[in-house]
């Protein structure tokens, strides 16, 4: 009996490599990474746009992409791609591409609730040969430890006979217009070699940078944990430089670029880290090291300090304030950038969060300004309307958090013009001279 469902298995297996043209895709998860996937599959193929939200499908099927990523000639000029809420949807798929967020909770431990609900509601609707897809960041073995399991729960099928699995870890960039999905060279796996085959010949239809296939899923899951660690500690390192160049009245800035004149020294710069990757990913690896009994000392030591850079920038913007004579309580205080980075409307774990819960127990009082972000999840996060108008000798003190386009246009002297005669400038995207302002990290 055994054998005969093995051979069934292989059976599918094979079906499904020489059926590769006949995949039908779903994207479940239409964020910053499901909807350019979706999009540029279909280019090649009929797909399907899952998301739970009928907001969301609503906007996109109007046209409007909340998030910036896709024109509404984008999103209304493919013929092959829906957008749905509804499973009834979905019952003529048999491939599965999960692209849902997994967080980290307020204990900074892994919050997998997404994924396994959307590995439920796939087990609910797949057929046997299906394949399933993920590509959200996860701890290496995550997939086949913890998502598998529900598959088969709610399926009734057997993984690796009945259904397949593959794992392609996004390497999608916010707001970034030349590093698009299709010239991102893509890390592909599967649970069987067959399988790791199927999905990479998937994937080399889009993807005109080319593949790297991974021997196993565990590999691609632990390729994919480790940039945004690898990131994550050397941003750490120029965070730590920074503070101590302070103390020691050195321009940081200008020893990176001293330093940046050998051919090796690798161009990292100190800042606030956020995002849904860099200040999440790592307490992927550290839980799952744990978890089998080793304590991560590098690792933890650079979130340690990346988590503390919002304490510290605050602090220094209170010190510097108060070196000039300018009260601190009730201190009007402009913060320009609320998005984790440059041009884009994301403000998931955006680092500038810490700053100002920090000068919000300062008793300061605080306008926010930012072009990207919706007003109604800033006032939601922030219980504070950020301001589109900027009047002129307002504030004691601006702090400049994200280098927004619009922020490099506008000049330090419009800038300049929005303070007080007695002001603090803080230029933390070092796009000034320090020479014209009091504070750079």
């Amino acid at each position: 009996m055994e054998c005969q469902t093995l051979l069934n298995g292989i059976k599918i297996i094979i079906n499904m490599i020489n059926e590769n043209k006949d995949l039908k895709l779903a994207v479940f998860g239409l964020g910053y990474v499901g909807l350019p996937l979706a999009l540029e599959f279909s280019k090649k193929r009929k797909v399907i746009g899952f998301d739970t939200s009928k907001k969301r499908i609503e906007e996109l099927k109007s046209g409007i992409d909340k998030n910036l990523e896709l024109t509404k000639n984008e999103l209304l000029s493919s013929n092959q791609l829906s957008f749905t809420c509804s499973e009834e949807d979905l019952k003529y798929v048999n491939c599965y591409i999960i692209t849902v967020p997994t967080p980290i909770d307020e204990f900074k431990k892994p919050d997998l609730r997404s994924i396994l609900k959307a590995s439920e509601m796939t087990g609910k609707i797949i057929n046997q040969g299906d394949l399933i897809i993920y590509e959200s960041t996860v701890y290496p073995g995550c997939v086949e430890e913890e998502c598998v399991p529900v598959l088969e729960k709610f399926s009734k099928l057997k993984f690796n006979q009945d259904f397949f699995c593959g794992y392609s870890p996004e390497r999608i960039n916010p707001g970034d217009k030349e590093h698009t999905i299709s010239n991102i060279k893509k890390v592909t796996s599967g649970s069987t070699p067959e399988i790791a085959e199927l999905v990479d010949s998937l994937y080399k239809e889009i993807i005109t940078a080319g593949t790297h296939k991974a021997p196993s899923i565990k590999v691609a899951e632990a390729a994919k944990v480790i940039e945004n660690t690898q990131r994550d500690l050397n941003i750490a390192l120029m965070n730590e430089l920074s503070i101590l160049f302070t103390k020691m009245k050195i321009d940081t800035h200008a020893v990176l670029d001293a330093a940046g004149t050998k051919w090796n020294f690798l161009p990292f710069k100190p800042g606030l880290v956020g995002g849904h990757c860099i200040g999440v990913d790592p307490y992927y690896l550290t839980y799952k090291a744990e978890s089998i009994g080793y304590h991560p000392k590098i690792i933890l030591a650079g979130r340690e300090i990346n988590d503390k850079m919002g304490s510290y920038v605050a602090s220094e913007l209170v010190k510097t304030m108060e070196k000039k004579n300018i009260q601190i309580k009730d201190a009007k205080i402009l913060i320009m950038g609320l998005t984790f980075k440059e041009n884009c409307p994301d403000i998931r774990n955006s680092g500038i969060q810490n700053v100002i819960t920090e000068l919000k127990n300062f008793e300061c009082n605080l306008d926010l300004h930012d072009p990207y972000v919706d007003r109604e999840e800033i006032k939601k996060l922030y219980n504070i309307y950020p301001n589109s108008k900027l009047s002129q000798n307002t504030y004691d003190a601006v702090l400049i958090a994200v280098s927004h386009n619009e922020f490099k246009s506008i000049g330090l002297n419009s800038i300049k013009k929005l303070c007080k005669t007695n002001h603090v400038i803080f230029d933390m995207k070092n796009l000034y001279n320090s020479n014209q302002v009091d504070l750079k990290l």
